[in-house]
């Protein structure tokens, strides 16, 4: 035991610890124009307690336990997939929450750490095998595309699409030919692309059929995005004042709890998807790349763990974890200055959220798991053979 705490990387801690402090305090100024929000700033302290536990307890664990049992873990978060469904709770346009009294539990949050290790599974069982298109790939898709579809059931975009960064960034590390890597990239942009000039293109009549199916929902998000001139005026209200907030910041801001735009309430969730804004108006560019500083270092720590790790399974788990988190960053500040279209998504350890949180501490667990015990080499593994990120041509 004394041994495993010596192999803990403190300053992943420490980097994690500063969060804390830092999503507490932008919390409450980004609460200080909405009261019914009042206290939430606490329950993030309580929020942040219960991850460490979670960071702690998940850093213990042996990381091959988890991906060894990856069907139980896969079976439970589908099927609280398929009851948020039926069951869930809606919350800002999404029905994606389950209620369980001390707190409100989102699956397809939970799902994306479940996902990770399921795809580490898979992948360790071709380990030293190149991936084959329609023999692995195919599998790999499905296995990613169901849950995918359930998280855009639930109205939730930015969750699902995070299924699929994550996919492709354990497929890019897991041996996947050179063209096969090709093919998925263009047949990705070229869907993208296709899909965004038939949006813009035949806009009126997409609209026409969103709104007869009950998903007029899906306008509020794109038309900031791609048609800001034809945006409802309530859709594109969040977007255009953020934009404009962010821009208001500067070069140092305007200081703690004084930006006009989050203190007068006209940016909404700025304790949750909005909190970048917070940074932004009130810390500036310096304040912004402070933060994107402390997520680069924690990233750059984590790639050390995985280059350093004598299993072959460790490394495809804290690719999957770098890739959903860059992702949700990307996401995050993206959507409010035109890059991305407008979700849900939080900034990872930042914004508000007891889900989003437990599960970002319990995937840093995981990866703190693979520096203790992925030094370890599996007896069936030739030590000339350790894996590491580096890829085959």
């Amino acid at each position: 035991m004394l041994n495993k705490w010596k192999r803990v990387d403190w300053s992943i801690v420490f980097i994690v610890f500063i969060f804390g402090i830092l999503s507490v305090t932008l919390i409450h100024s980004g609460v200080a124009a909405w009261p019914k929000f009042k206290g939430v700033d606490t329950k993030m302290i309580f929020f942040y307690i219960a991850g460490f536990l979670a960071f702690f307890g998940m850093m213990l664990i042996d990381f091959r336990l988890l991906t060894k049992y990856f069907l139980y873990l896969f079976g439970a978060g589908f099927i609280l997939m398929i009851i948020v469904i039926f069951k869930g709770e809606e919350l800002n346009g999404a029905q994606g929450w389950l209620n369980l009294g001390f707190i409100s539990l989102q699956p397809a949050e939970l799902f994306k750490l479940v996902l990770i290790i399921t795809l580490a599974a898979l992948l360790m069982r071709k380990y030293r095998m190149r991936l084959l298109f329609w023999r692995d790939v195919v599998p790999l898709g499905l296995v990613t595309l169901i849950p995918l579809a359930l998280a855009m059931k639930q109205n939730d975009m930015g969750n699902g699409l995070s299924y699929l960064v994550i996919l492709l960034g354990m497929l890019w590390i897991g041996k996947l030919k050179y063209s096969h890597a090709l093919i998925i990239l263009v047949i990705t942009a070229v869907t993208i692309g296709a899909g965004i000039k038939s949006y813009i293109t035949f806009h009126d009549q997409i609209a026409t059929t969103l709104k007869q199916t009950n998903m007029g929902h899906w306008l509020n998000r794109l038309d900031p995005w791609l048609l800001p001139e034809k945006a409802d005026k309530n859709a594109s209200y969040h977007t255009r004042n953020a934009s404009v907030a962010i821009a208001a910041g500067g070069m140092f801001g305007n200081g703690y709890m004084q930006g006009p735009y989050v203190q007068s309430g006209r940016v909404p969730y700025t304790y949750s998807d909005s909190i970048f804004v917070v940074v932004a108006e009130e810390f500036g560019f310096f304040g912004c790349s402070v933060l994107l500083l402390l997520y680069f270092i924690l990233i750059h720590r984590l790639i050390l763990i995985s280059l350093e790790c004598k299993d072959k399974t460790g490394p495809l788990l804290i690719v999957g974890i770098v890739a959903m988190w860059l992702y949700q960053i990307f996401e995050n500040i993206g959507m409010f200055m035109g890059l991305m279209p407008l979700t849900g998504i939080t900034l990872p350890f930042i914004s508000y959220g007891g889900t989003s949180l437990l599960i970002n501490m319990a995937s840093l667990g995981l990866a703190m798991s693979v520096r203790i015990h992925g030094h370890e080499v599996d007896d069936d593994i030739p030590r000339t053979t350790r894996p590491s990120l580096t890829r085959s041509s």
